[in-house]
């Protein structure tokens, strides 16, 4: 295996570990107190701000800054904390660009936003950094929760229950908690082991346990968990990836950007990353903008975004997609994958050119080829693993507004759901607002 993929191009330790770590660094710098102060006192404050109503997870934006603004950054991470549980971990991979950012009248106005997630991250790292938990348990309801998955929407719901006084057992098929959050997104956007830190601080609230290697087809029934729960919520995620469908997709040197991603964050040495000379990514979110990226960090010389569809169709927003330019990645509009070429291992990949008719993408018979000796796939997720008897909607687990399934006493949220984004953000929103019907189911 090693030696093919010396001979095709994909090898460890492109650059030095010095380079490494100067280029995975943090993506944005944290604010000082200073600037934090100066940044804070941009803010209007605005009475009906639409700031607030843009965040997923209904953060007091004007309320956490002015209180920033008065020097009570603690106060404001309880501000923030109080709705989104994860708000430290938002503050980092949130698109505020496309969000809350995007209303700001200052921007509206000016082009230039209040930094309202740089803000976020200054209030919430001050608080963690005293390693004191803001919230306090409720007495014991005796009531016993479980929860399948441990990654955003799955805490933020633990959280929240075990805050109301239930005791809650958290179910995780892998071996670590965090999901995406420690799992799927760029290493520059969460440094310093911030989603593993985060986890343990939010478990601080007491009343949560996490049983790893759980899952189901692993050990759980959705049945038996019914049977020894008072109530249960699916968080499971999207554990299946699209497959290309195309001629040569099975060569050596083919792979999915989120295995890739997931390797890159829980390697302990990432100078013995193996990364292609020549990296061609399919797709237009924010996963396929993460891999592109990380592969021109790790050393790849040419890196290409594929995308079938023009600029404004893809699902990363214009900030990441300058950001993939600005480190040397190419981005190429309206072409799809036709064949991967190559004795065994990837060298070629040959691009169709397409069309867009009726809202359907067409293939114009006109193909270019790109040198390619690693190709990743980043073409969406699918839902694996939903337990039988729930009902499954556009191929995800049909939710009613505040996360009911279709049985009784289960409730899901995050990626795995109808309502689902694939943002941490509203992931978040989502199991929080679960947890509060749960507990007014539970209590009558």
């Amino acid at each position: 295996m090693a030696s093919s993929h010396q001979a095709s191009g994909i090898h460890a330790a492109r650059l030095s570990a010095a380079e490494i770590a100067d280029n995975f660094g943090d993506l944005h710098a944290p604010f000082d107190a200073h600037e934090a102060t100066v940044a804070a006192d941009r803010c209007y404050f605005c009475f009906d701000a639409p700031c607030m109503t843009a965040c997923p997870t209904s953060i007091d934006i004007p309320q956490f800054i002015r209180e920033i603004q008065g020097g009570h950054a603690e106060s404001a991470a309880k501000t923030i904390l109080n709705q989104n549980i994860l708000g430290g971990m938002c503050a980092r991979v949130c698109p505020t660009e496309t969000l809350c950012e995007e209303v700001c009248v200052r921007e509206v106005a000016e082009g230039k936003p209040v930094e309202i997630g740089r803000l976020q991250r200054y209030a919430t790292d001050l608080l963690m950094e005293q390693d004191v938990h803001p919230f306090t348990r409720a007495a014991s309801t005796g009531k016993k929760i479980a929860v399948v998955g441990a990654g955003p929407a799955g805490l933020a719901a633990a959280h929240r229950l075990a805050m109301k006084g239930h005791d809650v057992v958290v179910y995780e098929a892998k071996s670590k908690a965090g999901g995406l959050n420690e799992f799927g997104i760029a290493a520059y956007k969460s440094t310093n082991d911030f989603a593993a830190r985060e986890v343990d601080w939010l478990l601080q609230i007491g009343g949560i346990s996490i049983e790893y290697d759980k899952g189901f087809g692993k050990g759980l029934t959705l049945e038996g968990l019914k049977a020894d729960h008072d109530a249960v919520f699916l968080s499971i995620g999207l554990a299946g990836v699209n497959a290309l469908r195309t001629e040569g997709e099975d060569k050596e040197g083919v792979r999915d950007a989120v295995s890739f991603i997931e390797d890159l964050r829980q390697a302990d040495d990432l100078t013995e990353l193996s990364v292609g000379r020549n990296v061609v990514v399919i797709g237009g979110g924010m996963t396929a903008v993460d891999a592109a990226v990380q592969s021109k960090l790790l050393g790849a010389e040419n890196v290409t975004i594929a995308y079938r569809r023009d600029r404004g169709a893809m699902g990363a927003s214009r900030f990441e997609q300058d950001l993939a330019a600005s480190k040397g990645v190419k981005l190429m509009f309206n072409v799809m994958p036709k064949a991967i070429h190559g004795n065994g291992a990837s060298a070629e990949i040959e691009l169709e050119y397409t069309e867009v008719v009726d809202g359907r993408v067409k293939g114009t018979g006109e193909t270019t080829r790109l040198a390619a000796d690693q190709v990743f796939k980043a073409i969406g997720q699918t839902l694996e693993g939903a337990p039988q008897g729930i009902d499954v909607t556009g191929g995800k687990i049909a939710v009613s507004e505040t996360g009911r399934t279709s049985v009784a006493g289960v409730w899901a949220g995050g990626d795995c759901t109808s309502g689902g984004e694939d943002l941490t953000v509203t992931a978040v929103a989502e199991g929080r607002d679960a947890a509060e019907d749960i507990h007014t189911s539970l209590m009558g």
